[in-house]
C-alpha cells in the first residue's frame, strides 16, 4: 500500500477556487494542482500573490516542485502554471483531450496561428495513465462532461476531481459550455463514485450552499453517494440530465470566461505582447441589429 500524500489546500475567494499542493513525504517532490493567477478584470492587471504563497509554503518545507497539474482548461480563473514553471522548472500537464477544447475555441477568438494539438503543454495525459510525484503513483481518470478534456488525479486514497463534483449540498458542475455534455458528466461522476466509500474527494470550487456559513472542499465517495443533491444513489441518468440541462439554462456566463479560456488553452500563457509591451486579449462582440450599421 503506497504512502498517502501530504495535501495542503489554498483557497482563492475571489474565484472560489481551491488549488492543492501535493507532496510525497518520502522524497519531498511536490506538484500543484489548478494554481490561480490573480487577475483584476477592471484594470487588466495580473499578480502572483496567490501562487507565491503556495511556492513559499513548499520552499519552507524543502519540497521540490516537479509538476503543475491542470484538471481542465478553466473558465473562471487564469492559470498560474507558467509562473510556477518559470520559477521552479516544473512541467505542465493536462488531459490529452485539451486539443478538442483548443479546436472549439480557436475559431471563437480567431486564433489562426494557434496550434490545436495540445503542444503548448509539456505533458498530455491519457485515461488510465500512471505517473509519479516522487514515490507517489498518480492515476489519470478521464471525466468528460463539464468539458471534453476534464481529468481527475487519483493518488492513494485521494482523488482531485476538478469541476465534476461539488460538496454534496451544492451538487455538480455545469455542462453547458461548448463541448460539455450532461450525459457524459453523469457517467463520469458515477465512475468516480464507483470507488470505495472512504475515498477522499478534493474539489476545485466551493460556493457555500444556502444555509452554510463556511467554505468546504473535501468530501468522500460515500458522502456524495448518500447525500449529493444532484446525483445521490437512486438518481438515474435521465433524471440527472433533465435536471442539469434545466439548471444550466438559468446560469450566468462566468465573469472571467473570456480571458480565462484564451489564456488557459495556451497552458496559461498570455498572448505575445504588442509593440508597446502590453498583452491584449480579445472580446468577441455580437452587434445587435440596431447598431450593426454603425460598425
Amino acid at each position: 500500500m503506497q504512502a498517502k500524500p501530504i495535501i495542503e489546500a489554498f483557497f482563492d475567494e475571489s474565484t472560489n477556487t481551491i488549488s492543492y499542493l501535493v507532496a510525497d513525504p518520502a522524497t519531498g517532490d511536490a506538484a500543484v494542482i489548478d494554481p490561480v493567477l490573480d487577475f483584476d478584470p477592471a484594470s487588466g492587471e495580473t499578480d502572483t500573490c496567490s501562487v507565491a504563497r503556495i511556492l513559499a509554503f513548499a520552499a519552507e518545507r524543502g519540497w521540490r516542485m516537479t509538476m503543475v497539474l491542470e484538471t481542465h482548461a478553466h473558465a473562471d480563473h487564469l492559470s498560474a502554471a507558467p509562473y510556477i514553471k518559470a520559477s521552479t522548472g516544473a512541467t505542465i500537464g493536462i488531459g490529452e483531450h485539451i486539443s478538442e477544447v483548443q479546436k472549439i475555441f480557436a475559431p471563437v477568438f480567431t486564433f489562426d496561428e494557434m496550434k490545436t494539438d495540445g503542444s503548448d503543454f509539456d505533458q498530455l495525459f491519457h485515461d488510465g495513465e500512471r505517473f509519479n510525484i516522487g514515490a507517489l503513483e498518480v492515476e489519470v481518470v478521464h471525466v468528460p462532461g463539464h468539458t471534453p478534456a476534464d481529468i481527475a488525479y487519483h493518488i492513494a486514497d485521494a482523488v482531485f476531481v476538478g469541476d465534476t463534483l461539488f460538496m454534496p449540498d451544492y451538487g455538480t458542475a455545469r455542462a453547458d459550455f461548448p463541448g460539455g455534455n450532461a450525459r457524459q458528466l453523469y457517467r463520469s461522476i458515477r465512475r468516480i463514485l464507483s470507488l470505495p466509500d472512504q475515498t477522499r474527494l478534493f474539489l476545485c470550487h466551493d460556493y457555500k450552499a444556502p444555509g452554510r456559513s463556511d467554505y468546504r472542499w473535501e468530501t468522500s465517495v460515500g458522502d456524495e453517494k448518500r447525500t449529493n443533491i444532484h446525483i445521490h444513489d437512486g438518481i438515474s441518468e435521465d433524471m440527472f440530465v433533465e435536471m442539469r440541462e434545466a439548471r444550466d439554462a438559468t446560469l450566468a456566463v462566468p465573469t472571467l470566461l473570456l480571458p480565462s479560456i484564451q489564456v488557459n488553452i495556451r497552458a496559461g500563457r498570455l498572448p505575445a505582447p504588442a509593440a508597446n509591451g502590453v498583452h491584449y486579449l480579445r472580446i468577441p462582440v455580437k452587434a445587435g441589429s440596431g447598431i450593426r450599421h454603425l460598425a
